[in-house]
């Protein structure tokens, strides 16, 4: 592999793992019966329409057919990204139940 198809491949595999933080922040949202479009809006209330989030959504299993994912795994996730507006939206929500 060139140095190109290299820097290409780091990019795809960036999004593949962006893409699976989401569907957990969703599924944790599922499973704790909020709504994850209003969630993602509180956090970025001037970002338009979160397409991968809606992506997402389409591969979220009922809470009953659910793992279990924690809350600490979703912050930790959202903090890894560097999603920490979403991460304070999500501890902030922990804290009052």
């Amino acid at each position: 592999m060139n140095r190109k198809e290299i820097e290409e491949q780091i990019i795809k595999n960036y999004q593949n793992d962006e893409k699976m933080m989401i569907l957990i922040f969703a599924q944790w949202c599922v499973n704790n019966d909020l709504d994850p479009k209003e969630l993602y809006k509180t956090a970025y209330p001037n970002q338009e329409k979160n397409v991968v989030l809606e992506e997402a959504l389409q591969l979220t299993v009922p809470k009953k057919e659910s793992d279990v994912i924690t809350d600490g795994t979703v912050l930790n996730v959202l903090q890894l990204f560097g999603n920490d507006e979403l991460a304070f939206v999500i501890q902030q929500y922990i804290e009052k139940n």
